[in-house]
């Protein structure tokens, strides 16, 4: 994954906002990447309604442009 990739939102983790979950099957662009408690590497994910948060690389699925 890098910066500037679109990305699908195919699954989430954990517990989160409803704003989050509403994001769930949308695809929205990486814009950075962040580190995360320790257990690896979080992605900034904004979608065209510029809402922007970070997910687990394991809740993306890269999108064929």
């Amino acid at each position: 994954m890098e910066i500037g990739q679109k990305v699908k939102v195919y699954r989430l983790r954990d517990r989160v906002s409803a704003a989050t979950v509403s994001k769930l099957g949308k695809v929205g662009t990486i814009k950075n990447f962040k580190m995360t408690d320790g257990s690896g590497v979080g992605v900034v994910v904004q979608f065209d309604d510029n809402y922007t948060t970070w997910f687990f690389e394991d809740e993306l699925k890269p999108v064929d442009n």
